[in-house]
């Protein structure tokens, strides 16, 4: 392992207390128990479960291509010839009383062997322990941001690997780079010592870079200087009302990420999953989509469809 230390710290530790309000349970203090009830899980209860599981026609690649798998939500598999990689795997339908609105682009039962895992933070919408437990017995490695090893024990890893920003893994040819983010990783309401963050792939002369959650940061221009990601996975959704914003980006926020990182390909993530704010699951990517078109990125953005690969 490898390290590059960067001019941006770790956040501290905060001091622990007991939250005064429902609102303090998330740092943008944006909750409202009422209206979160009825938006959130009162209306996805009685909303019929979209999509369907794909059987994926996984691609036969040469060296220098790589294959896209959009599982839903921020979960993705990579594939190259020699390496398969999952990053922030979530097949459950449920997240305690939070309905997933639209079926896994894929069974879990479909997966390839799985080489790596990269798990963005801590948040159960990104860490669901069910589905890596789940997943194909294989050797594997997890990469997680500092704090969240003892989370992943026990969940039929060989190795576990914690990364601080700008602080890269690898192994054999390839090598993934843990980047910064504006979010929080928490995943109690005190375990603030938790790290989170993007990752960025680097493997046969390709780079692909996925945010995990953020907010809109200045950060991403150094991101852009340091890496130069070629393909971006970026969010869009759970950005309305405003407040949201604090710890969320939404597609006009995220355009701008992709401008400042000077990727080539734009994927949207994030959105059309789970009901996590009050924007329609739909408007993410129709809004990308008219703002991409007036501003001539078009032609750069790869909206992907849940459990159909495409090669890049």
């Amino acid at each position: 392992m490898n390290a590059e230390h960067s001019h941006t710290p770790a956040p501290p530790k905060g001091k622990k207390r007991i939250p005064r309000s429902f609102k303090e349970l998330t740092p943008s203090n944006h909750f409202n128990p009422r209206t979160f009830f009825y938006e959130m899980l009162w209306k996805g209860w009685f909303t019929k479960r979209a999509g369907e599981h794909r059987v994926p026609a996984f691609p036969n690649l040469v060296e220098g291509q790589m294959a896209l798998t959009w599982i839903g939500h921020a979960s993705f598999l990579c594939q190259f010839t020699n390496l398969n990689v999952l990053i922030d795997p979530n097949f459950a339908n449920w997240i305690f009383l939070l309905k997933r609105l639209k079926h896994a682009g894929i069974h879990i039962d479909h997966l390839p062997k799985i080489d790596l895992v990269l798990i963005t933070h801590a948040h159960f919408d990104h860490f669901h322990k069910r589905t890596l437990k789940r997943l194909p017995a294989s050797s594997r490695i997890a990469v997680v941001p500092w704090g969240m090893g003892d989370l992943a024990h026990g969940l039929g890893f060989e190795r576990i690997v914690e990364l601080q920003w700008w602080e890269s893994f690898s192994l054999r040819d390839w090598k993934v780079t843990l980047t910064p983010s504006k979010h929080w990783g928490a995943r109690m309401i005190h375990d603030e010592h938790r790290g989170y963050g993007g990752y960025q792939i680097e493997h046969q002369g390709r780079k692909i870079y996925h945010a995990g959650d953020s907010a809109y940061s200045d950060v991403f221009k150094e991101i852009g200087r340091r890496i130069l990601p070629e393909v971006a996975l970026l969010p869009i959704g759970a950005y309305y009302p405003d407040s949201f914003r604090h710890v969320h980006m939404g597609p006009d926020e995220a355009l701008k990420v992709f401008k400042d990182l000077g990727a080539k390909v734009f994927v949207p993530m994030h959105y059309g999953t789970f009901k996590l704010s009050f924007e329609a699951l739909d408007e993410p990517p129709r809004w990308l989509k008219q703002l991409a078109m007036r501003e001539g990125l078009n032609h750069q953005l790869r909206v992907l469809e849940e459990g159909v690969p495409e090669i890049f």
